[in-house]
């Protein structure tokens, strides 16, 4: 297996010079904060410390936390730590409540952008010779000028689509030669259904970095099947950078987080750091930000971290696949069930595709929970027996996997909602 490598100086750092190396960066970007971000100079004052008192990352636990809240609540530039004059690029976040939460980059956080998003690329084997269509959405969200910069950055051709437009897609795809595609997985499954529909079975794309929604690893099966490609799992989020924050490498076996850029904790229930291997809060604090630095930044993205030895010849620690956000937790008569989970058992099931939406109302006092997902266009049967046969195997791995009992509605192919970014797998009637 080819691992390519972008920066081996940087990538392959023994860990105890990546931890020296930290400890300086931790410490600037706390002098940094304490001297131009008013919210964090009186979080600090509060907590009775000072810049002096933090030595490394191992007085990290002694730095406050800082939520999405804290963004919305000094919006829109209240956390930029350079004048207005330094700051070159604003992105924002779209939130499904209230404002949004925005973001400011100087010359130097777009440079070091494109620098770790060509570590990226990279680690998906994108290169120079490589044709990359980038179907992220452009403009405020981070995906598309994101992936477009660091393929860019690495010599690669870029095709830059934009979300949407699934027609035109398909045609760039086959007329311009892409080698790489970079959108949701979501869309990636959506643009393969198209492809076959359309009775393309072989294109020239060999690589995917998608990302911006959790997937499984089921479902990346599925998308390496329909487009015969390796598809990586790329990490990031608008309010620590963007995507490029960590990216799996060739092996597949987790996301490598750039540790000379951002520091990542996982915090358990009572906000003390766990160990590695444990299920936790992703917490990052941004160590070479300078328009908008944050200290350990609570993402409420559940993962793991691990420290194990990548066979790529990477240092920098991986996080697992996020299982799930604690603010897309459903509870579900005492039960907790995240998205991920229901995905994971309707691809154990034949017959179906994974284009599902889950129901959630309130019948009486009790919660009910609804699974619609669409027949696979190669599942024949007319009988009324064979469909609820199919129906029992869908509620049996609902059980099991994600351990809640749930109906099942069967839908036609195509006839559930595409999404064209990140997709709307839930809709709780309870909160309408």
């Amino acid at each position: 297996m080819e691992h390519r490598i972008w920066n081996p100086t940087m990538e392959c750092m023994p860990r105890d010079q990546l931890r020296a190396l930290q400890d300086e960066r931790l410490r600037d970007v706390v002098r940094r904060v304490y001297e131009n971000v008013p919210f964090y100079r009186n979080k600090m004052q509060q907590m009775g410390i000072t810049p002096m008192d933090i030595r490394g990352v191992c007085d990290i636990e002694r730095l406050p936390f800082t939520e999405k809240q804290d963004l919305r609540d000094h919006y829109p530039f209240g956390l930029f730590a350079v004048p207005q004059t330094e700051i070159v690029r604003i992105h924002a976040s779209s939130g499904t409540t209230g404002k949004p939460t925005v973001v400011g980059y100087t010359g130097g956080d777009i440079d070091r952008w494109a620098e770790l998003m060509a570590r990226s690329m990279y680690c998906a084997n994108i290169g120079k010779h490589d044709i990359v269509q980038v179907a992220y959405g452009y403009g405020l969200f981070t995906g598309g000028l994101g992936a477009h910069y660091g393929a860019e950055r690495v010599g690669a051709s870029v095709i830059p689509i934009s979300g949407g437009n699934t027609t035109r897609q398909l045609l760039l795809i086959q007329d311009f030669g892409s080698t790489a595609l970079c959108c949701t997985p979501s869309y990636a499954l959506n643009l393969a259904e198209a492809l076959q529909a359309e009775g393309v079975h072989h294109t020239k794309l060999k690589s995917g970095i998608f990302g911006a929604e959790p997937w499984t690893e089921a479902m990346r099966e599925k998308i390496e099947e329909m487009l015969g490609i390796d598809a990586i799992n790329i990490y990031g989020l608008s309010e620590v950078m963007g995507p490029g924050v960590s990216v799996e490498c060739m092996c597949k076996k987790g996301m490598h987080i750039w540790e000379d850029h951002f520091l990542p904790e996982v915090i358990g229930p009572d906000g003390h750091g766990l160990p590695y291997g444990e299920q936790g809060d992703l917490t990052f604090t941004t160590l070479t930000k300078h328009g908008m630095p944050l200290l350990r930044y609570r993402t409420h993205d559940l993962c793991t971290l691990t420290d194990e030895p990548c066979e790529c010849g990477r240092t920098h620690v991986r996080m697992g696949r996020v299982m799930g956000r604690t603010d897309d937790m459903l509870i579900i008569r005492g039960v907790n069930v995240f998205p991920s989970q229901v995905e994971h058992a309707l691809l154990q099931v034949e017959g179906i595709v994974p284009q599902y939406q889950i129901v959630v109302e309130r019948s009486g006092n009790l919660d009910t929970m609804e699974v619609q997902v669409e027949l696979s266009p190669a599942f024949m049967s007319d009988t009324v027996k064979d469909m609820e046969a199919l129906e029992a195997k869908i509620v049996n791995s609902i059980a099991s996997h994600a351990l809640v009992h749930a109906t099942v509605k069967l839908c036609q192919p195509g006839t559930l909602p595409r999404s064209e970014g990140k997709a709307k797998r839930v809709i709780d009637k309870r909160q309408l």
